[in-house]
């Protein structure tokens, strides 16, 4: 008897632990460009007291990091809408709500994309192409950004071209006129990192995303008020 009450506890508090930690996930999965905005605030404030230590290459690389997160939050956040275009427009879903993006994939492939991808540079800036990959990924957003999406919306602007235009590609700009005139960048360095970017883009963004953690009933819909965002912008014939 003793033993039956001893697992029932133990049942019921992993249940306990199991369903916080559930709670604690979704909480995450709603908010994770919410988090990232807070992480590229610090970052900024931190910058100044750091600049004097870090390479010019290393701070170029912590400024595409930052900006790697206010084009999320643009996507997402404020004004939103990433969801909806992405769900109704691009893929004309039976279940825009969670398929094929849904709030899993979106959080499991940005994290990735910014602490992996973006961040891991800023600590080896002598690898030329392990940073020069990001800054590719970057100038490549806009082409989805700046070319796909604006016909399918019936306007130029759509969340996250912001971040691309006045962060991304001038960063990009200044990363490659930098490793070119200060010699650092060789020509199996634009090779790697080429190959680096594609085999991420493909196995992140696109099979990860779309594909491994794309469900029609995922139980990871988006919430209401995100689908909600930037309706405003789309043609009304879709």
């Amino acid at each position: 008897m003793y033993f039956y009450k001893s697992q029932l506890y133990n049942k019921t508090t992993t249940c306990r632990v199991t369903n916080k930690g559930g709670r604690k996930m979704n909480l995450i999965r709603r908010h994770w460009y919410n988090i990232g905005l807070i992480v590229a605030i610090l970052c900024i404030v931190l910058l100044p007291f750091i600049w004097e230590s870090m390479s010019f290459l290393q701070i170029v690389l912590l400024l595409n990091f930052i900006v790697i997160f206010i084009h999320q939050f643009e996507e997402y956040g404020l004004p939103g809408g990433e969801p909806t275009i992405m769900n109704t427009v691009l893929q004309q879903s039976p279940t825009p709500d969670r398929y094929p993006l849904n709030q899993n994939s979106a959080m499991v492939t940005n994290v990735v994309t910014a602490y992996l991808f973006y961040l891991l540079p800023v600590f080896f800036p002598n690898i030329v192409w392990l940073g020069l990959a990001p800054i590719i990924f970057g100038v490549m957003q806009f082409l989805v950004h700046g070319i796909i999406t604006p016909p399918k919306i019936g306007r130029f602007y759509n969340p996250g071209l912001g971040a691309v235009i006045f962060g991304q590609i001038p960063l990009a700009i200044i990363y490659i006129y930098y490793i070119h005139a200060y010699g650092f960048v060789a020509w199996y360095d634009w090779l790697f990192a080429i190959i680096y970017t594609i085999l991420f883009a493909k196995i992140i963004v696109a099979n990860m995303t779309y594909k491994w953690l794309a469900d029609q009933n995922s139980p990871y819909r988006f919430d209401p008020a995100e689908m909600e965002r930037f309706k405003k912008y789309i043609k009304s014939n879709n």
